[in-house]
């Protein structure tokens, strides 16, 4: 809007005309000197235009540049808002991980379907699932077990063969700043590097009821429901203690070797201690 030689006039200083202006400032001539204002906010309260066009028009801009004011100042705010809760959240993540305490069974084994047993490989992501009854129905199960200490370890069966046949796919640790006690939406992510996946005859020879008992039950191989449990640290540390030594590629076996290591540190095991597995297809006659 070009105000240039417009007739002012200012509460204090009498009829003017505007030699100057831009978005931010503007300069009137009085009869005596010019001065400089802040535009448009001189305007309304001490500076009126005498041309009542010229007025409706930069009463249109003033009315424009408040709103992009509100909504500049509810952006501000609404940052300072999420800041507050990262820095909470962080606060929060810190002293759970100052408190831990190393539970014994702090591993997850996850039945994977057809389906699954694709994406959760290619994504290296699993969901807990939801809460079934309750007034949480519906709501993400909280994997609260798992901590930076935790593997993911995932398996598949297919229907035409016995539970005893559940295979093994593939482990992950969890990313390195998960805490299930604070996973609001029940996924589960990988860490950046220990993460395995097993080739078709691989997974055909690791069995994961080699190493997995139901302690109320040690003979059965039963899996009644649900898409995950929790198992004991040291059954994880022999799976992944036995794949190393089924893989083959240098690299490959390198990582599972690192991944290894890193997990018994993580979990407190000393790997020349590690029992052999005893799971229960071992106890089967």
């Amino acid at each position: 809007m070009n105000l240039i030689n417009k007739k002012v006039t200012h509460k204090r200083f009498g009829i003017g005309s505007i030699v100057k202006h831009n978005e931010s400032s503007i300069e009137i001539n009085f009869e005596t000197e010019n001065k400089k204002f802040v535009f448009p906010d001189v305007f309304g309260q001490y500076l009126t235009l005498h041309d009542k066009n010229d007025a409706k028009s930069l009463e249109l801009i003033i009315k424009n540049k408040v709103q992009e004011q509100k909504e500049e100042e509810f952006k501000k705010e609404e940052e300072k808002k999420l800041l507050r809760q990262q820095q909470e959240l962080r606060l929060e993540h810190e002293k759970l991980m100052k408190n831990h305490k190393l539970h014994p069974e702090s591993q997850m084994v996850f039945w994977c379907d057809t389906e699954e047993q694709k994406s959760s490989l290619s994504e290296w992501n699993v969901f807990s699932g939801v809460i079934k009854s309750g007034k949480n129905k519906g709501n993400p199960n909280k994997p609260i077990r798992l901590h930076q200490n935790s593997a993911v370890l995932l398996t598949g069966v297919d229907s035409s063969v016995p539970e005893k046949d559940r295979r093994i796919l593939g482990v992950y640790m969890v990313n390195e700043d998960f805490v299930g006690k604070l996973c609001d939406d029940g996924r589960i992510p990988a860490h950046s590097k220990y993460k395995i996946e097993l080739t078709e005859e691989e997974s055909e020879q690791l069995f994961f009821w080699k190493y997995y008992i139901d302690v109320k039950s040690p003979e059965k191989v039963v899996w009644n429901s649900g898409k995950y449990r929790y198992f004991n640290n040291v059954w994880m540390a022999q799976i992944l203690h036995d794949i190393v030594s089924l893989k083959n590629d240098p690299m490959e076996k390198e990582l599972a070797h690192q991944f290894f290591k890193h997990f018994c540190k993580m979990n407190k095991i000393t790997a020349q201690e590690l029992p052999n597995p005893n799971g229960a297809l071992m106890r089967i006659s």
